[in-house]
């Protein structure tokens, strides 16, 4: 092995204890590293980062300057080791801005719709795997990898809690569920057309054939709902997500709080948690793309100042 393959196997095992997974960039890394090799390179360079980041020229600027930031925090660290390494600025490709998409914010109407639509799928079982899960997603806000990973072990119908064991960054927690969400997680798992061999499948969502529901499955069939339910982009950066139902589960909680007339800033804290935030400021972004909020604090500023005044 090379001292560059040693260096990135070092490097991800060593991001891995910290709680990253790395699937992508472990396989970028290593198409990489086969590029530096072909150029008969021994040390990363910049020249040598931008060109592979680059190729091919027509790709998505966004993509290529993921490619390039996960080559980045690969120098970074094998800077520390080799100081003959180059490390990429940040933010040296356009597509290195802030490129994130703004949450399309379901209404109530359209995510009952999205769950009236899963009729359209074939099979019952289907059906119902898939309005269970979207209507657990919106009333969770949990992630849908979180979501797909559940096991019927991680479901305590008495208590009324889940168990997130295998959350970003390795995280685990537990969510408190409203009785009507114990109630449907217990009716899909009772399903009498649940597949024959599901009592050997730990998972709690399975498809048809008895696995595991697969990411990018779940984000094709939900899409097909989208489509079908006629929920149409907002703008060309605000286009309906299967992500976008966990925003609207942070905005609608703080939302709650401000029209009960509670403390948002305490809600916020216990949102950040239940969202399985390590950073506040990750749950403040969640919540600063609705204009029914941003309003309501804004209201709220300005009595707090009337009064004072």
């Amino acid at each position: 092995m090379s001292a560059l393959r040693q260096a990135l196997a070092d490097y991800l095992s060593v991001r891995r204890i910290l709680g990253y997974r790395l699937v992508r960039a472990e396989k970028l890394l290593a198409q990489f590293l086969t590029f530096v090799e072909e150029r008969g390179e021994e040390h990363l360079t910049i020249e040598a980062a931008i060109a592979w980041a680059t190729a091919p020229a027509n790709a998505d600027p966004s993509w290529q300057s993921r490619r390039l930031s996960d080559v980045r925090r690969f120098a970074m660290h094998l800077r520390g080791i080799d100081s003959a390494t180059e490390t990429p600025p940040a933010n040296i490709l356009p597509g290195g801005r802030s490129h994130r998409a703004t949450p399309y914010l379901y209404s109530a109407k359209e995510i009952s719709t999205l769950m009236a639509t899963t009729t359209i799928l074939r099979g019952s079982h289907r059906q119902a795997t898939y309005r269970t899960l979207i209507g657990l997603l919106a009333s969770t806000g949990m992630r849908i990898g979180e979501a797909i990973s559940l096991d019927q072990q991680d479901f305590d119908p008495i208590d009324g809690l889940l168990t997130i064991r295998h959350g970003k960054f390795g995280k685990s927690r537990e969510l408190p569920l409203h009785p009507s969400v114990v109630a449907a997680l217990g009716a899909h798992l009772n399903r009498a057309d649940r597949p024959r061999n599901a009592a050997r499948a730990p998972a709690i969502f399975l498809s048809p054939r008895g696995t595991r529901l697969l990411y990018v499955n779940v984000q094709k069939t939900f899409q097909q709902l989208v489509r079908r339910v006629g929920i149409i982009p907002r703008s060309a950066k605000c286009r309906p997500r299967l992500h976008d139902l966990r925003h609207g589960f942070a905005v609608n909680t703080i939302l709650d709080a401000y029209r009960d007339g509670n403390d948002p800033g305490a809600r916020l804290a216990i949102l950040s948690t239940y969202l399985g935030h390590i950073n506040p400021a990750h749950t403040y972004w969640y919540l600063s793309a609705s204009p029914e909020l941003l309003k309501l604090a804004g209201d709220r500023l300005e009595r707090r100042l009337g009064g004072e005044a």
